[in-house]
């Protein structure tokens, strides 16, 4: 069976105790592929060199990083170079014999540019904004992820995608590993944050979610609020595509598997009309 294990771009977040038992796991026989953000990284080099940091919100309330030009540039040069090449060197140091690659190496991940994006300004007003490089992922080279795992290896992918024009494109980790999950066939799908997993009161962990029921599920998709909003639309999209089985905590990754944060599972949730409960 496929373990994909997602490690977020925040600050706080328990990431060298995450890749021992990630290590152990690949010792155990487990096939995994590792994915990761890079947004507190993304934010200190773009105040480093002067670029301001932009945040965006959609008519939906969702927020998210303004990705012009600059921005993707200094995002790429964190995820795919800083962030990518670390997790892969302490797996290394680890005896796991890790390979680090962007969506953009061989045509990993392929997501669709969107042409527009909708920003609502503090005044209420919604705005367009066309040069805004953040992509949809449409396709992803499953293929390559099965000869690199059956060769041994253990991929390290940075949420960098190609357009269908050749273009570098953000992508949301979250999303993105829901995507690799569900195209690997993944039985499970971990999402290691800097929170014990969905708060009902964000302000107090003691009100922590650990099950999500089918008629909760879009309830608790109104209610979740910032990244923890995108993280359970990944682990809907993980679960619709096939996978499992979705954990969200921090610290612990055999922890979070074991139940200590957040997990849905995929019979949890109604399969769409048509569906293939794989």
């Amino acid at each position: 069976m496929t373990l994909v294990v997602k490690i977020g771009g925040g600050a706080g977040i328990a990431t060298e105790n995450i890749v021992r038992e990630v290590a152990h796991c690949v010792a155990e026989g487990q096939r995994v592929v590792l994915l990761h953000g890079g947004s507190d990284l993304t934010s200190t080099l773009s105040q480093r060199l002067g670029h301001e940091i932009r945040m965006i919100t959609s008519p939906s309330g969702m927020s998210s990083r303004y990705t012009d030009s600059e921005t993707l540039r200094i995002f790429a040069m964190a995820v795919a170079g800083e962030i990518n090449t670390g997790l892969v060197a302490l797996l290394q140091r680890q005896g796991v014999n890790a390979l680090g690659l962007s969506g953009v190496d061989g045509r990993l991940l392929l997501a669709r540019r969107k042409a527009v994006v909708r920003s609502v300004t503090p005044q209420g007003r919604v705005q367009i904004l066309r040069d805004d490089y953040t992509g949809q992922i449409e396709q992803v080279n499953s293929a390559l992820l099965e000869q690199l795992l059956a060769a041994g290896y253990t991929p390290v992918i940075a949420p960098l995608a190609l357009s269908h024009e050749g273009e570098r494109l953000n992508v949301d980790g979250d999303r993105a590993a829901a995507a690799v999950a569900a195209a690997l066939h993944a039985h499970e799908l971990v999402i290691m944050t800097n929170v014990p997993g969905l708060l009902a009161d964000p302000a107090d962990q003691s009100t922590l979610i650990r099950h999500i029921a089918a008629d909760q599920l879009e309830n608790t998709l109104q209610f979740a609020q910032g990244r923890m909003r995108k993280k359970m639309l990944g682990a809907q999209e993980a679960l619709r595509g096939g996978v499992q089985r979705v954990c969200i905590g921090s610290g612990s990754l055999q922890a979070v598997l074991n139940g200590a944060g957040t997990t849905i599972e995929r019979d949890c949730i109604p399969i769409p009309v048509g569906g293939n409960r794989a």
